[in-house]
């Protein structure tokens, strides 16, 4: 198996790649990631959060990953979606 390399063209819109997931699960405490170091010059470190799949919460592990200029990364997050439910907010790069 070769190692996985994800490629960006353009930057991800934020909530690309989660779509709206709510569920009545919050989610586990926060994972402290142990950050490894720089790969290379510029490198930005986009942490890891938990996602949701089959019914469970699972980790998904931080990356490096190149900075786009004029977007900045908005982590994932799990906000409150009234009634004791969870909603995942899903990441990507923003104009700032």
């Amino acid at each position: 198996p070769y190692p996985r390399r994800v490629v960006y063209s353009e930057p991800v819109p934020v909530g690309a790649d989660e779509g709206s997931v709510i569920v009545d699960v919050a989610p586990p405490a926060p994972y402290v990631e142990v950050v490894p170091a720089v790969p290379f010059t510029g490198a930005i470190w986009i942490g890891g959060y938990w996602g949701w799949r089959g019914g469970r919460h699972y980790w998904v592990p931080g990356r490096w990953d190149h900075a786009r200029p004029g977007y900045q990364w908005r982590p994932h997050a799990w906000v409150p979606h009234g009634g004791g439910r969870w909603q995942l907010q899903g990441g990507g790069w923003v104009r700032h």
